[in-house]
């Protein structure tokens, strides 16, 4: 994203124009409350002091995908406004597994693992955004030093049917699968984060709206003002069913080739368009209505959809790498050719199963995902297609494995 100049909160945020004028509250999902923002923010106006806005950043995965970039965008429209970015890395609650959303209990990740995660996330999250307003804080600081008597003293600030009300404790409750005592603890902790650094404000995805008013009731019985809760929508992935993740394999991160962020892009369904603009580019919602129009008027959707495409990796490359994409997409795509480069992978002489190929080769990120693409027919080799789990592939000269509409891999004897 582009650079900005330092501003003070008393310049960026003149009641002149007001809460409802600014971009702040543009695509959120939720919010409690404006009344108390605006409040924040004037408060904050008159005395020059920038707000410390959270976001909690996942421990569970080494790379920033559109989905988490969707809040980490806001966060820079706070920071544009004259606000700190405070941003927590779970490596203590990571240890727990965050039960948000999931049908079952997640895996807990080693301290090993988190710090190579958070190393990766350091190196990407200043594509979005501005170095100089943002503080790094690890959760361990003020978590792992807690005994068992502070630990019972912070359970003993909420109780269990609150945390019982979220639904997917009642879902997996009524279904008799296990909640462990490890995961009724993770919204505490989570929420004492925001206690430990002041909060004023906290961000997330739609998922974590309970979690984040944990940390709002926690704040009040630390004797703090509650922090104001910002949900911004979860973004769906190239599946078009599940929300975008790398769990689900149907993610575009923000640092993947240019080429291949295009190509992910183009197979979006169409009526998830508008949306990805809204949620995912700088464009004011006066293009977005024409858009509509556009699609509305019968033109056709691919037209749109690649200037989707440009104004993403524009975003997290370059206008240049934004156009070179998309003519390699069209030669690729619309005259069936192959691209002029694409990565190899050497073949040993006794051959190898199909599906240790894709996966092995990182074109798919599960064996379970590469059959499900046998099974749709989307993996082919030298145009033929590939329908057979138990396949051995050899080659005697070079060949090209193409698996969905975008990738694409050089096999080499």
């Amino acid at each position: 994203m582009p650079s900005a100049e330092r501003q003070t909160p008393n310049e960026k945020a003149s009641s002149e124009f007001g809460l409802r004028n600014s971009n702040l509250l543009r695509g959120i999902d939720r919010l409690e409350t404006e009344a108390e923002l605006a409040t924040k923010l004037e408060k904050s106006q008159k005395t020059g002091k920038p707000l410390r806005v959270k976001l909690g950043i996942d421990a569970s995965g080494p790379d920033i995908h559109l989905g988490f970039a969707v809040p980490l965008r806001k966060l820079r429209q706070f920071q544009d406004a004259g606000h700190l970015a405070v941003l927590i890395i779970g490596d203590f609650t990571g240890s727990i597994g965050d039960p948000s959303g999931r049908s079952k209990t997640r895996p807990q990740l080693t301290d090993e693992q988190i710090q190579a995660n958070m190393e990766r996330y350091k190196e990407q999250v200043y594509k979005i955004l501005l170095p100089d307003r943002c503080e790094f804080r690890y959760n361990s600081e003020w978590s792992k030093p807690m005994g068992g008597a502070d630990i019972i003293k912070l359970a003993a600030k909420y109780t269990v049917a609150r945390l019982i009300e979220r639904e997917d404790f009642k879902k997996r409750l009524a279904a008799g699968d296990p909640i462990h005592v490890h995961e009724l603890l993770y919204p505490l902790f989570q929420g004492y984060d925001s206690v430990a650094v002041k909060a004023d404000i906290e961000l997330g995805g739609a998922d974590q709206y309970w979690n984040l008013l944990v940390g709002r009731e926690l704040q009040r019985e630390f004797g703090q003002e509650p922090q104001v809760v910002l949900t911004m929508p979860l973004l769906v992935g190239l599946d078009g069913v599940q929300k975008m993740s790398k769990s689900y394999g149907n993610y575009v991160g923000i640092t993947e080739p240019p080429r291949e962020m295009f190509g992910k892009l183009m197979s979006i369904a169409d009526a998830m368009m508008l949306d990805y603009f809204r949620l995912c580019t700088e464009r004011p919602e006066a293009d977005i209505a024409e858009f509509q129009k556009r699609l509305s008027s019968g033109e056709n959707p691919r037209n749109i959809k690649v200037e989707l495409a440009k104004d993403v990796i524009t975003l997290y490359h370059s206008r240049a790498a934004a156009g070179e994409a998309a003519a390699e997409f069209d030669r690729v795509f619309r005259d069936k050719q192959v691209p002029d480069e694409m990565p190899e992978f050497k073949i040993p002489a006794a051959g190898v199963n199909i599906i240790d190929l894709v996966v092995t080769a990182g074109l798919l990120p599960s064996k379970t995902e590469a059959r499900r693409k046998l099974v749709e027919g989307a993996i082919y080799l030298d145009s033929q297609r590939l329908t057979d789990a138990a396949a051995l592939v050899k080659v005697t000269v070079p060949a090209v494995l193409k698996v969905g509409k975008h990738r694409f891999l050089r096999l080499v004897p």
